[in-house]
């Protein structure tokens, strides 16, 4: 059809792993067509159209190719990463039913997350042409993508519970000691000059309060 569009490049965010250890990233898919989404129907691994099996087989056929490989099977998109699925699911979404903005902003989505894993591994330069990455390198950056998340997560945590905990309690200042009660009287002493015992002393006031006697007078 002339001036439309049925073809549309993707990068898969992990790849697809071959028996050779080979990861695949780089693939095309093309516009689905009713037949694509009606024929898997009456495939027998597939109970109804909810049946998330479906996908899988319908993705599969609208995959015209990936890395090195021209045609996937059933059995090679049960073989994806569960990231790269989701991806699939999403890029067959946004060309069948989306629009060039949703599209632009998918295939962004990728490349900050492959500009991320270069970063912690400290890869400088782009992946091969081919789409094709040794399974040693990605599985290094895979592995070290998700050792800073992790790093991530324990100091959002951290912080998390440093504000929550409560703030340690204040001392009280003691209470100064409240002075003695000062009622201006020298202590009673008898005749000899000795002072009186506190009960002795208190009869000696009563005393001379009834009587209008002096204190220490007898």
């Amino acid at each position: 059809m002339a001036g439309l569009r049925t073809e549309f490049e993707f990068v898969l965010p992990k790849g697809l792993v071959d028996d050779d250890g080979t990861v695949h990233r780089q693939g095309t898919m093309r516009l689905a067509t009713a037949r694509d989404e009606l024929e898997p129907l009456n495939d027998p691994k597939v109970k109804d159209a909810d049946d998330p099996y479906l996908t899988v087989i319908v993705l599969a056929r609208v995959i015209t190719g990936l890395g090195t490989r021209t045609r996937l099977s059933p059995k090679d998109v049960e073989g994806l990463f569960a990231a790269d699925l989701a991806y699939l699911q999403d890029f067959y979404s946004v060309i069948n039913f989306g629009s060039e903005a949703e599209l632009e902003q998918l295939q962004r989505s990728v490349a900050d997350v492959s500009r991320s894993a270069r970063r912690f591994t400290g890869e400088a330069q782009a992946a091969p042409a081919s789409g094709t990455l040794t399974a040693e390198a990605a599985a290094a950056a895979i592995e070290a993508r998700q050792a800073g998340l992790e790093a991530e997560r324990i100091a959002a945590e951290a912080a998390e519970a440093e504000e929550a905990a409560p703030a340690p309690a204040k001392r009280r200042p003691k209470a100064a000691a409240a002075p003695a009660a000062d009622d201006g009287d020298a202590p009673l002493v008898d005749e000899d000059g000795i002072e009186l015992p506190t009960p002795r002393r208190n009869r000696v006031e009563e005393v001379g309060r009834s009587t209008g006697r002096p204190k220490g007078a007898r």
